[in-house]
């Protein structure tokens, strides 16, 4: 039996020692300035393996946490895998984050390396100045810096329960939170999969798994990386989703299964129906969030299912659901039923069992004598909401879901105020913290509205110092504002529309009404106090 991700990779390696592990495909390799091709099982362990001792000559060990930001470069599992055979924690750090955010990870996370890009290792130590810690920063190929201070297990081996990442999700009412994972969280979810079988079946030394997905996810990372490592498949990671090359990108590739964001399909249905359509091998996708319009006509077309799942970074596989058998009832939000080692319940606001097809939210535990399987360890220095999401005994997801008369659970909304544009989750709180640092913002609110294309988009209600006092005005103030974001934030956070408004929707202790916003901002779209400012949401940079 493996105890970490580290020994199940070289477990993996010695058993198909030839097969290959990581395929780049030339596009990926050319953005990303990198060679195309293959690395089997034996070539990454070597590299691991030289890799590992470097990092332990330099002092790191059980205890330490280590940033990575690398993308989604074949280098991040080298670096991944050669920290955790030393009991080393990775930190992925989403490549869109700007120094504001940069501060807060580094302060929280207590990381004492970056291994990054070249380009961005003077904004990570202007970031860890302002956070006042230490910090190492290297790129890959480098010779690993020494420790900057002692890993707090040293001389301990690592095991099971010892953290193996430490992911961050948006909070919904604060800063974001730090998941700790151990390697169990890992192990089991690439176990989950291997295992699940059904539309879902993976055949082990055959699967080419093609993502699009971040490295700085849980998908990614937990489920296809471990998935392919414990059945010696084959992990084709993109640098991201490009609609245009995609289904060259499947070919090329030879990809049996393909993981997607709901925004995925629906952009792939925009283009010309071709007879090439179903020239491909892909056998399943998996994912979640597929319009339920498109659902069916998406699966006529392309000749392969979308198996439709359900988790969060909290529960990894420990309580993760999928519609991997059928009847998939296509079309109505289904995420299938869970399995004999989930717990679930559906609860109303008033705390009762709901009834069939009444709406609740999804409260979830592992089967068991261990009801947190699977799951999180905790939120890093954060024991109160650890405590709080597991009030009863049971997570609580914040998801609302019903369950139908033949017992298959269905995916209705999010409860909190969380934005989800295109897969990501925005908590309002923090756009609207950056906002309200702006000299010409009074105050301001944040909210969803509706977008065709990535479910959510962002808007910013805002009450201007000086109301702009035309058009010409209120655009140059809004493009302000959108510099400002993207300044602070990944460029998805920033505002896709800013409005101007006398006031915003308030209780009597200044606390904005969250319910009332909700419905007035969709209604500003169009109108001449609302400014377009989706063009401006770029990546910003160039780090490739």
């Amino acid at each position: 039996m493996t105890n970490t991700v580290h020994q199940a990779f070289r477990v993996a390696a010695q058993r198909w020692a030839k097969h290959p592990f990581l395929c780049i495909l030339p596009e990926t390799a050319a953005i990303y300035a990198i060679a195309a091709g293959e690395t089997s099982y034996e070539q990454a362990a070597a590299q691991i393996d030289e890799l590992s001792a470097r990092y332990a000559a330099a002092g790191f060990g059980h205890g330490h946490r280590v940033g990575i930001l690398l993308e989604n470069r074949p280098a991040f599992f080298i670096h991944w895998f050669a920290l955790n055979a030393l009991g080393v924690s990775v930190v992925p750090i989403n490549p869109d984050m700007r120094t504001a955010e940069l501060e807060y990870l580094i302060g929280h996370s207590e990381i004492a390396l970056a291994v990054a890009l070249p380009q961005r290792h003077a904004e990570l130590l202007v970031a860890a100045g302002r956070a006042g810690r230490p910090l190492e920063v290297m790129a890959d190929g480098d010779a690993p810096p020494n420790a900057p201070f002692p890993a707090h297990q040293a001389g301990t081996d690592p095991h099971m329960l010892s953290e193996c990442a430490l992911l961050y999700t948006s909070g919904t009412t604060g800063r974001p939170k730090g998941c700790i994972l151990p390697n169990r969280y890992f192990l089991h979810a690439g176990n989950w999969y291997a295992h699940i079988g059904g539309l879902a079946h993976l055949r082990p030394g055959v699967e080419r798994m093609l993502t699009p997905l971040p490295l700085v996810h849980m998908n990614a990372m937990a489920y296809s990386a471990m998935a392919m490592v414990l059945t010696g498949g084959c992990l084709i990671p993109l640098d991201r989703f490009h609609p245009r090359s995609w289904w060259a990108s499947v070919g090329e590739s030879r990809a049996t299964v393909v993981h997607y964001l709901g925004v995925m399909p629906a952009m792939l249905m925009k283009a010309e129906a071709s007879p090439a359509d179903r020239d491909h091998g892909v056998r399943f996708g998996f994912g979640a969030g597929v319009d339920r319009t498109l659902h069916a006509v998406f699966e006529a077309r392309f000749g392969f299912p979308l198996l439709e799942a359900w988790a969060m970074t909290e529960t990894g596989a420990g309580a993760v659901i999928i519609a991997n058998h059928e009847p998939r009832h296509i079309g109505t939000s289904c995420f299938g039923k869970e399995a004999a080692d989930v717990m679930v319940r559906i609860v109303t606001d008033d705390g009762r069992e709901a009834g069939i097809d009444e709406q609740g939210e999804l409260l979830v535990r592992h089967a068991g004598s261990d009801p947190r399987y699977g799951f999180l360890a905790g939120y890093l220095k954060d024991e109160a909401a650890t405590d709080e999401a597991w009030t009863g005994g049971w997570f609580h997801t914040g998801d609302i879901v019903r369950r139908d008369a033949d017992g298959y659970l269905h995916f209705v909304d999010r409860k909190k105020n969380v934005i989800r544009r295109s897969g990501e989750n925005i908590a309002a709180v923090e756009v609207e913290a950056v906002l309200a640092q702006h000299p010409q913002v009074k105050s301001v609110a944040v909210a969803a509205v509706p977008d065709p294309v990535r479910g959510d988009e962002v808007m910013a209600l805002v009450v201007a110092q000086t109301p702009p006092a035309d058009q010409a005005a209120q655009q140059a103030l809004a493009t302000e504002l959108v510099s400002w974001s993207l300044s602070q934030l990944a460029y998805y956070k920033a505002p896709g529309y800013v409005a101007f408004v006398a006031s915003l929707p308030l209780t009597t202790t200044n606390k904005i009404q969250r319910g009332e916003l909700k419905a007035l901002a969709p209604t500003l779209v169009g109108t001449m106090a609302c400014v377009d400012t989706c063009a401006l949401k770029k990546r910003q940079g160039d780090h490739k």
